[in-house]
């Protein structure tokens, strides 16, 4: 019997397949895959990368539906690109057409001060 070939990042039938019939098998090679594109990213941002995989796992492991869980990572990326502080709002203050997006917060805090006890 042959062993079936585990599927390159690219190849989607084999992905799938591998899912439906042996999700270990299938979560293993995940991880694999994930593990190496983290690994070919400069080592500055490997921590980063780490941490957002972190966060889409756990996205995964809380929705009730995968189909849930692409929704909010959907949400997510929007959010990372047109939300407040998103990329969209940090080209916008690069080229000057508006205030760096984290400005924006700072004055609309309220200075609460520190009392000391006698």
């Amino acid at each position: 019997m042959n062993t079936p070939v585990p599927p390159t990042p690219q190849d989607f039938d084999a992905w799938a397949r591998l899912a439906a019939t042996n999700r270990p098998a299938f979560e293993d090679r995940r991880h694999q895959v994930i593990e190496t594109a983290i690994r070919r990213a400069p080592v500055r941002k490997q921590q980063r990368l780490r941490c957002l995989q972190w966060k889409l796992d756990r996205i995964r492991d809380t929705a009730r539906t995968p189909m849930v869980a692409c929704l909010r990572m959907h949400r997510m990326l929007w959010d990372a690109v047109a939300g407040e502080s998103g990329l969209l709002a940090c080209l916008q203050y690069a080229t000057g057409e508006q205030d760096h997006p984290r400005r924006r917060h700072a004055s609309r805090a309220k200075v609460v001060p520190f009392r000391q006890h006698p």
